[in-house]
């Protein structure tokens, strides 16, 4: 019975209707069933669909990849040259810069193979294949190998994945790699097959001025004028095939697709398709789960992280050096704080809380008109989810804000070879202590990298350590609150610098005496190991606690999820967005976010000379730039009206894991990079507004102005495919 709900929502999300919005995520292997093709064509796809995805043939799939931990990013020549975000190469273009080379600031580009730099730990994915597994997953259901609920779980799926693996005529091929996920809620399974390259350089990066015009300030807004790009390459050996890390003798990779670039520009209502890895939304929440977002994740997380950047904002500004260590770090904190706080606004600002109330009264009639209690009991079901779940999220989410992503030193997921030395030193055993040594070394080594700055942490703790206390109830503290409060009266600032100055790990000093004469007396002692080890245990608490708290949740939303595709039917819905190859498709569009307010689809580099600012590095605008300007030398990439296209507008609907994704034409030709959404539909991943909904890409004739009018890369633009 069962898998006859699952065959049935598989033929409703085929339906198909001619009203259809732009909303929708799609999965390109259900694009056939779904009659994508129709509506994308009287949207102003000219291209077939087969030529979008078809698992027989190379397609526009093969050019797009993962790019890094969590970008998209596309291949733009026959050479393997990656087009990603700058915000999606910030982390590698930190790691190569020095106060001595200082990439962030003056940007870095390589005019040949040789100056380009290897990036360790920075890997380029592509999707092989794409496989149901659907019915092997009710198989497994149904002769209980599986329960419905482990069903979902990652051990789960991962055994799966390992098991189709074997069978595979992938199996043993270099880089490749599977991976088993639900969709639908768990009504359809699918598994990818990945392939790794681990050799990516970096190739091109603009100054920040450049990447980043804007900062925090213009984040998630419109009007934008920031060039947000960076170029990369995927290198293999010989035959083609990855390695797992830089090789000498590895080679550019010959691609077996890479994208076209048009030059022919766009105007307000053209076709736009995006494809790439959005990381995740949450469409099918009811009204009370849209409220746990709000207080139990961003509430929490806006609190603990703009406490944090108030600090590191102060100290970059202060130096160069711990600008340069904490860039990546601010930057990755700071996008999410702001998105947090918009994402709370616009729920209300757009009603989203009222629109989900009003879905659940149709469901309710619908589940009634249908007779099916499992649809008529499941949204008091999830409620009562909630109120269960709801101190327990937001505990854990300050927890892990705090400790896991707020105070390095001491970090609790470092610090357990803690433990395995507490264990060696009570055997005794003389290899054990050796190797629990060995890899204590590494973790002091970890702490202590060239990105990390002890008196700007002790400052952040000296912050977070009380506001957590604030924040949370008493049974929520670690044990080391105990200590603050009995050795050290309360006093948090004496507590830190204590931690900070005299424990194993403040000190290369400090260390070298322990690890010369290690003792249980002395471990038992320490600060740093206390604090490790007593901030261990309130996660595994936390997180146990959230785990039985959430019951049979994942059932709920199948239930849910199913239900509610019967009642959109003959709508298809697109399934939540899990960090897999998606497709969305719109068109380039203006908007008006307010009463009298109109917002046009395009920007110009006008608009960067307009909002310079001498005295705010996030506006500083680099000579050379404002040189070119001043001369209009923008050769082949001005728009007809003499002027340098920047940013643009469409209806696309994406999110975060987006970023660096190719936005095509028609034709399937490459006219930009999205980079981010507007402010006002922050509440896009759990409700998409149509009239509101815009994607912000680069223009692409920006990108190419600044690589080889500013960088001088002309080596670059020749290896591409440009059509004009």
């Amino acid at each position: 019975m069962k898998r006859l709900k699952v065959l049935a929502l598989a033929l409703i999300c085929a339906a198909f209707s001619p009203a259809k919005a732009d909303e929708g995520m799609w999965l390109l292997q259900l694009m056939q069933e779904q009659n994508l093709a129709d509506r994308m064509k009287a949207q102003g796809l000219k291209m077939d669909i087969a030529d979008i995805y078809n698992p027989e043939k190379v397609t526009l799939k093969d050019a797009v990849g993962i790019f890094g931990r969590g970008c998209t990013g596309e291949i733009i020549s026959p050479n393997g040259l990656i087009l990603t975000n700058h915000h999606c190469g910030y982390d590698a273009i930190q790691q190569h810069s020095s106060v001595e080379h200082d990439y962030l600031t003056d940007g870095f580009w390589a005019k040949n193979y040789g100056e380009e730099l290897p990036t360790p730990g920075l890997t380029f994915k592509f999707v092989e294949r794409i496989v149901d597994v659907t019915d092997l997953v009710n198989k497994d259901i149904e002769k209980g190998k599986v329960t419905e609920v482990e069903s979902f779980g990652s051990k789960y799926l991962k055994e799966l994945a390992d098991r189709q693996l074997k069978k595979s005529d992938l199996k043993g091929k270099p880089g490749i790699s599977t991976l088993a996920l639900p969709f639908y809620a768990g009504n359809r399974y699918y598994l990818f097959f990945i392939k790794t390259f681990g050799d990516v350089r970096m190739v091109a990066a603009p100054p920040s001025s450049i990447g980043k015009f804007g900062g925090e300030t213009d984040n998630w807004m419109w009007p934008r004028h920031t060039c947000d790009f960076s170029m990369f390459r995927v290198y293999a050996d010989k035959n083609g095939n990855p390695t797992e890390g830089y090789e000498a003798d590895n080679m550019p990779l010959k691609a077996k697709k890479h994208l076209a670039i048009s030059l022919k520009g766009l105007q307000e209502g053209d076709y736009a398709m995006i494809m790439g890895f959005p990381g995740s939304t949450s469409r099918y929440l009811t009204e009370s789960e849209v409220r746990l977002r709000m207080e139990g994740t961003n509430v929490p997380r806006i609190t603990v992280r703009e406490a944090r950047q108030n600090i590191l904002r102060k100290e970059m500004a202060a130096s160069d050096k711990v600008r340069i260590q904490y860039a990546s770090k601010f930057a990755s904190s700071s996008n999410y704080w702001k998105n947090s706080i918009g994402m709370n606004k616009a729920i209300i600002d757009n009603k989203v809380l009222d629109a989900k109330a009003e879905q659940e009264l149709i469901f309710l009639e619908f589940a009634e008109k249908k007779q099916n209690e499992d649809y008529k009991a499941v949204v008091g079901k999830i409620n009562e989810y909630v109120d269960r779940v709801m101190p327990l999220r937001t505990q854990l989410t300050y927890f892990m804000e705090t400790f896991r992503s707020g105070i390095e030193f001491a970090l609790s997921s470092k610090m357990t070879v803690l433990q395995d030395l507490n264990t060696a030193l009570e055997k005794g055993k003389k290899k054990d202590v050796e190797k629990a040594i060995a890899n204590l070394k590494d973790a002091y080594a970890e702490i202590h990298n060239k990105d990390y700055d002890h008196e700007v942490d002790r400052k952040v703790a000296k912050t977070l350590l009380p506001l957590y206390a604030k924040c949370v109830p008493t049974e929520a503290l670690p044990n080391f609150y105990k200590t603050i409060q009995t050795e050290f009266k309360g006093d948090y600032n004496a507590y830190i610098d204590a931690l900070y100055d005299n424990s194993i790990f403040a000190n290369e000093t400090n260390f070298n005496a322990f690890v010369a004469n290690p003792t249980l007396e002395a471990l038992h002692k320490d600060l740093s190991a206390q604090y490790a080890a007593t901030v261990n245990e309130k996660y595994e608490e936390l997180s146990n606690r959230l785990e039985e708290a959430n019951g049979d949740i994942n059932l709920l939303h199948k239930t849910y999820v199913r239900g509610l595709c019967e009642m959109y039917a003959p709508t298809p819905k697109a399934p939540d967005a899990n960090f897999t190859l998606r497709l969305t498709y719109g068109n380039v569009k203006s908007y008006d976010p307010k009463d009298g307010i109109h917002y046009k689809y395009y920007t110009t580099l006008k608009g960067v000379m307009e909002k310079e600012d001498p005295n705010n590095p996030e506006f500083v605008v680099p000579e050379k730039l404002k040189e070119l300007y001043a001369a209009k030398n923008y050769g082949r990439y001005a728009l007809p009206n003499g002027e340098m296209p920047a940013c643009f507008l469409t209806t696309n609907d994406i999110t975060g894991g987006n970023s660096g994704s190719p936005v095509m034409n028609g034709n399937g030709e490459l006219i930009g990079a999205a980079f981010d959404g507007n402010w006002e539909s922050l509440s896009g991943d759990i409700n998409f507004d149509n009239n509101l909904q815009r994607c912000i890409a680069v223009d692409i004739r920006y990108v190419l102005f600044i690589v080889e009018k500013l960088g001088g890369c002309k080596n670059l633009i020749d290896e591409m495919t440009i059509v004009e």
